[in-house]
């Protein structure tokens, strides 16, 4: 009679031999660590200078985005709300002071704000005329005229290159930073010198946008959202604006 012991022990030893080698696999895995990279666009892997610049050729090429935040300038902080697109833009702008909503379509520039920001106060009091004139004009959209000192300044809140130009550039050397998750998606920071030059999150999930900037110096932060989405930018109605055709009536804001 044939004896089938031998096949029985070497069939083990084969399986004991899989499970060794299957853990040590395992074991030698987890000790690498699982790949950062793994399920992300890749940007992850490129030098710094690579990843700014196929970030900034994201922002440009994409149809509106949405900026939230706080600027903080010369002039003051502000705090932004606003959609942008090649178009134009639409949202809100606080100060300290006073808030307006801002509305731009192609050249066409509007503001609209409440009356008090439209009274013009001279010796801490505001005459009559002025104060009947502010009524008219508060909760309409009034119309910048170009030549007015004021419409380079409040056209760049609703302008979509001057203000990506201005947020996305870092200063100092360009380095690499930590990852992180920003509203959501998984991204890798940029760093100006150590973080002094200010920070930028980029996604490292779908196209490298830019999600969020740390202005350095404390100038503020900076959410970027909705990519590529569109939004309605239409110019408001007759009745609910008013076109003064030259130079705007001076105001508090």
């Amino acid at each position: 009679m044939t004896s089938f012991a031998p096949a029985v022990r070497n069939h083990r030893r084969t399986a004991l031999a899989v499970v060794l080698c299957g853990g040590l696999v395992a074991a030698l895995t987890a000790c690498a660590g699982e790949d950062p990279d793994k399920g992300t666009n890749g940007i992850g892997r490129l030098p710094a200078e690579q990843i700014d610049t196929k970030a900034r050729a994201a922002a440009d090429s994409a149809d509106g985005v949405r900026l939230a935040g706080t600027l903080v300038t010369k002039g003051g902080t502000y705090v932004l709300n606003m959609k942008l697109s090649d178009k134009g833009g639409t949202g809100s702008v606080s100060s300290k002071k006073r808030s307006f909503v801002l509305l731009r379509v192609e050249d066409e520039l509007f503001i609209k704000a409440d009356a008090d920001f439209w009274i013009h106060e001279e010796g801490g009091k505001a005459s009559r005329s002025d104060q009947e004139a502010a009524e008219k004009l508060g909760g309409k959209y009034v119309k910048v005229p170009e030549g007015d000192p004021s419409y380079g300044q409040l056209r760049g809140f609703t302008d979509k290159k001057v203000l990506l130009d201005g947020l996305l550039t870092l200063h100092g050397t360009l380095n690499k930073g930590a990852r992180d998750t920003v509203t959501g998606h998984r991204t890798i920071q940029l760093l100006g010198g150590k973080g002094e030059g200010g920070a930028l999150d980029v996604s490292l999930e779908g196209k490298p946008y830019p999600v969020r900037v740390a202005r350095g110096g404390g100038g503020g932060t900076v959410t970027l959202a909705d990519w590529g989405r569109a939004f309605p930018l239409e110019a408001p109605k007759d009745d609910d604006t008013v076109d003064y055709g030259g130079q705007l009536p001076k105001s508090s804001g």
